[in-house]
């Protein structure tokens, strides 16, 4: 996983072409929602619920993959496996492991908006 970027730029050009004005609004909906799905996830492995955690991994790997977060993605299809196989007792390490990437994509967000020019 370590040979895939924060962000793929080559996706986030593409975004950009079809959003326009709209891609920092686009930008920052999706790290505000990814903020409520790793507390839905911590939640959902706090609370045994193998069934949601499955749910929101999922939803979380696509709309990182969406907007071209691959290394987070991946980390979230890891997540949805260990939800899938009732292996919550897995997920304390790839919650940090999450929490971590997601940090990494948001300082990653944040610079390429403040170039205001999108991805080079």
């Amino acid at each position: 996983m370590v040979d895939q970027p924060h962000l793929d730029e080559e996706a986030l050009a593409e975004l950009q072409d079809v959003m326009e004005n709209e891609f920092g609004t686009l930008v920052e909906t999706y790290l505000s929602d990814s903020k409520e799905r790793i507390e839905s996830l911590q939640k959902a492995a706090a609370d045994g619920d193998a069934d949601s955690f499955t749910r929101t991994a999922h939803s979380f790997k696509g709309s990182c993959i969406n907007i071209g977060a691959p290394r987070l993605g991946e980390l979230c299809r890891t997540a949805e496996q260990a939800g899938r196989d009732n292996r919550l007792q897995d997920v304390p390490p790839l919650l940090a492991a999450i929490e971590t990437e997601f940090r990494q994509v948001t300082d990653a967000f944040h610079r390429l908006l403040a170039r205001g020019t999108g991805p080079a």
